[in-house]
Parts: C-alpha cells; structure tokens; sequence
C-alpha cells in the first residue's frame, strides 16, 4: 500500500475519462465547471491531436452548448454539442425544443462519441478555413465558428473566448496541463457554497493492489472512482471488504451497475452538510444522485424534505441539505 499527497495533476489523470451517465443511470449530481474540464480534458486534448481542433475550444463548446455537461440533451442523449440531425446521420435521434418545438438532435451510446462526432462534424467543407489557422488561435477558431453558422447566438465567440479564458484553457493547445486554485461555487443554487463529495485537492490518495485509488472527499469521506465494468461487489471485493457493505454505504443494490467514473463511498455518508444549504433540482435528477453528490444521505435528504427517497423531482425544485429548524 502507498499513500502521497494527491495532486491536481494526478486527480485530473484519474478523472479524464469519468462520470458519463448513460440513459436512465442515476446522476451523481451537476458538475461544475472545473469538474467537467477535469473529466472531458484528456479526451478533448486527444481529438486535438487526431484532428487538428484546439482542445480549448472543443471544452467550451462543451461546457457551453451542455451547461457544463448538465444539459437534458447530454444526460438523456450523451449529446454535449447541441449538433442536430443532419440526412444522412444514422445513428440515435432526440427530440428537444430548440429554433423549434420537437428539433431532432443526434444521440449517442456514450458521450465520448459525441466528442468524436463534433470533430468530424468541423471536418465538413464549411469549416475548412478554420483549419488554416494557428492551433493556437483560439479566438479566430471562436469566430469562425460564428461565420460558419455553428451558432446563431450573436455572442457566440464571446462567450467561447470568455470561457476559454476564464479557465485557460488555451494552455491545453500549447501542451500545458490547467490547474485551479480554487473551484468556482457548484451550480444547482446552493444558499452557502458547501463541501461536496468530489476528491479533494489536497487530500491523501492510497493506491491498493493493482491500482485502485482510495480518495479523501472534500467532507474527508473515503471515496475511489468507478472503473470500467465494476460494481459494489467488485469493489468490496477488490478492496477485502463485506460484500454488502460498500453498496449499504451508498444506499444502493449490491450489483447495481456503475458509470466509469463515479464517486462510489467507501465509508458511511454524513447525516447532513456542517453549513446550511440547498440545492435547485435539475432536469432528471434524484434525491440519490444528489445525495451521492453531496455525500449525505439520502435517507437523511428525505427526512429534511418531508418525502420519500424515491419521490420523483421536478426541475427547480429546491433540496435542503441541512436540518430545517423547527
């Protein structure tokens, strides 16, 4: 066993490829801003090298077109570009009211195919004038976009620049990795900016046998990541623990599937957040997703919100995660 200090760079390296919920899987909450560049980073750089588009444009159009991969297009079609049906797309179609009522947008098995599709979508000839740019002219790649007719929002290069900017994502173009000393407040409406249950930056991570992470939450609750293909038992396995245990800590079936990536618990959730706060219920979330995001549980959620653990949300609906004082 080897315990270090947990880097931003190393945090990064094991969340490249993470939390890409497929259809009808639980969400583990919004992801912020940070957390979706930490996730689609890797896999936005690699495009870039396979075809020639800047990794910080193809990350703010990402975090602008699925509001930071929170979007109903990207949670219910792994769609993270807004690119509508075109004649000859083959593959999965979802409807969403967008220029009009009920506009067909591609659907795709996995989000990273969405990346994929975006970056052939930029090889079509309207586009080619983009690639006799510098790689890292990212401002004339914003703008071009707009002429091409990507977008028809005015401010469209504006707001790329802004976020590129903002996070400096421009260093992925020049082959240097983006760090953040301090995370921008979650999205969902919180009242006070609370501790989530993603790692935190200066955690301790432990690496077990072959390589499993275990993580120290910003609550400093033990965590590691979903991989590819595991489940609860799987993990408790891996890690020499009781079967049932992992899953009880995540209020979850033993052999309930896992997204690669997801935060799975490895000891028992809080009762509740030390600050008062709230969440604003996004567009097809549940009380366990925000209860995994938040690392309470979500028994404890339902009692503060007078309802059942199972009762579905509606948009908007607003989440205490604290104790109401009576």
């Amino acid at each position: 066993m080897r315990t270090a200090v947990l880097g931003r760079t190393v945090l990064l390296m094991l969340l490249t490829h993470g939390m890409v919920r497929a259809e009808g899987q639980p969400p583990n909450g919004p992801l912020t801003p940070e957390q979706y560049i930490e996730q689609w980073k890797g896999v936005a750089v690699a495009k870039m090298k396979e075809h020639g588009i800047p990794a910080s444009i193809t990350l703010a159009q990402g975090l602008l077109e699925s509001r930071n991969g929170n979007s109903e297009l990207a949670r219910g079609g792994n769609n993270h570009f807004g690119i509508k049906c075109t004649p000859d797309w083959t593959g999965g179609k979802v409807y969403h009211d967008d220029d009009k009522k009920d506009d067909c947008f591609r659907k795709y098995k996995r989000a990273e195919d969405s990346f994929e599709d975006h970056s052939k979508f930029l090889q079509r000839p309207r586009y080619a004038a983009l690639f006799e740019l510098k790689p890292t002219d990212y401002k004339g790649w914003a703008h071009g976009l707009k002429k091409a007719g990507y977008a028809t929002d005015p401010r469209y290069p504006e707001k790329l620049i802004g976020l590129i900017e903002r996070y400096e994502l421009d260093k992925l173009d020049r082959g240097v990795d983006v760090s953040y000393a301090k995370k921008p407040a979650a999205t969902g409406g919180t009242t006070k900016p609370p501790k989530h249950g993603r790692p935190k930056d200066d955690g301790n991570v432990v690496t077990i046998g072959a390589g499993r992470e275990v993580l120290r939450s910003e609550q400093r609750l033990k965590i590691t990541l979903a991989k590819r293909g595991d489940t609860y038992r799987s993990i408790a396995d891996e890690l020499e623990l009781p079967r049932g245990i992992v899953a009880k800590w995540n209020e979850s079936a033993p052999d309930q599937p896992l997204v690669e990536g997801q935060v799975v618990y490895l000891q028992a959730k809080k009762n509740k957040l030390k600050e008062p706060a709230t969440h604003t219920v996004l567009q097809g979330e549940t009380l366990w997703g925000i209860s995994q995001h938040y690392g309470v549980k979500a028994a404890k959620l339902a009692e503060y919100n007078d309802m059942g653990v199972a009762d579905k949300l509606k948009p908007g609906q607003v989440v205490r995660l604290t104790k109401p004082k009576r």
